[in-house]
């Protein structure tokens, strides 16, 4: 039979079981077979089987929490933040005693009575400070983990909740009108005739290397570490107790947001109480100055907002001083 006849294609067609002439050769392209066309792996019930379909993961425990309040670390991690920030401040400490002593050639017991009278080491050493606790947030939190310094600790951009304003003037305008409340509030409480910040208004250079790092670091690092690093903490872990004790995910978030607004302002107020000789009144009013800062943070769900709060505040103080000093050409004598 010659293979080219047309009659043996015609015979192929009408035997069904002679083939299927359509087939293509090799080298033309092949339709693949449908999936659904395929045999199936029949289950045998085995639990191993590696045709068994795996159980669904369980639900997150921090799944009813707010994006802004799921943090990566715990409390085990600001045990050893605490344990860093406060050797450092000893390391420091002794740097600058044996740098001293050695520059100046003076006696162990007049080496404090030497950084009182330089009140230029004591902003440099606020300065290297910060820049320590930086550097083990970002190690710590950022560089080990791969995840971004800024977001991971609350810096997002306005408008995350559009409930919250997202003009950032606003926020800037509103920490100017806060310092002005607090200044008049602080006109009648009585203070001592004399608290250790005043101790860095001797001179000039002092004064301005004061109101630098109170407008150009202070609220920077203290935002990032109160409002981005503790408050979260606080947050999440009390939203999580309300929710193991039966309240609704909600109320849990909204306890949990409260106890942390309350708690991180306080601390913050507490923090600066050394430099206002802890006068109570002063101390308190300062707290609640936190407690507006953080819950500014909680509502708006970034630190930027606490934070252009916390830089209008400093830098209305700033200003303030600079007018009542004539650019600190007049400073009040110190005893």
């Amino acid at each position: 039979m010659n293979p080219f006849d047309d009659n043996t294609r015609d015979q192929r067609r009408n035997d069904p079981s002679a083939g299927d002439d359509s087939v293509p050769p090799l080298g033309e392209n092949r339709a693949e077979p449908d999936a659904a066309d395929l045999p199936h792996p029949v289950s045998t019930g085995d639990p191993f089987e590696i045709t068994a379909v795996p159980p669904p993961p369980p639900p997150s425990p921090v799944a009813f929490l707010p994006e802004d309040l799921r943090i990566s670390w715990s409390w085990v991690h600001l045990v050893f933040f605490a344990v860093f920030a406060f050797g450092s401040i000893i390391v420091i400490e002794v740097f600058l005693a044996v740098y001293l002593a050695a520059g100046q050639r003076v006696q162990a017991k007049d080496l404090e009575q030497l950084l009182q009278s330089k009140p230029e080491l004591a902003v440099g050493f606020n300065v290297v400070w910060f820049l320590l606790i930086f550097l083990f947030l970002y190690v710590t939190l950022a560089l080990l983990r791969g995840r971004p310094f800024w977001p991971t600790l609350g810096w997002r951009r306005l408008g995350t909740n559009p409930a919250a304003p997202t003009n950032p003037w606003i926020y800037f305008a509103g920490g100017i009108c806060l310092a002005i409340l607090v200044a008049v509030v602080s006109a009648r409480i009585k203070t001592p005739e004399h608290m250790p910040i005043q101790d860095l208004f001797k001179n000039r250079t002092s004064a301005l290397l004061l109101m630098g790092m109170a407008v150009l670091v202070a609220p920077l690092v203290e935002e990032t570490v109160f409002r981005g690093y503790l408050y979260p903490l606080f947050a999440s872990t009390t939203s999580r107790v309300a929710k193991f004790f039966g309240a609704d995910p909600i109320r849990a978030v909204e306890a949990g947001t409260a106890v942390a607004i309350v708690v991180t302002g306080t601390l913050f107020g507490f923090l600066h109480g050394s430099q206002l000789g802890w006068t109570r009144a002063l101390v308190i009013m300062l707290s609640a100055v936190g407690i507006i800062f953080t819950f500014a943070r909680a509502r708006a769900g970034t630190v930027v907002a606490s934070f252009l709060l916390h830089l209008g505040y400093n830098s209305m103080i700033a200003f303030s001083a600079i007018i009542s000093t004539h650019g600190f050409t007049r400073l009040p004598p110190h005893p």
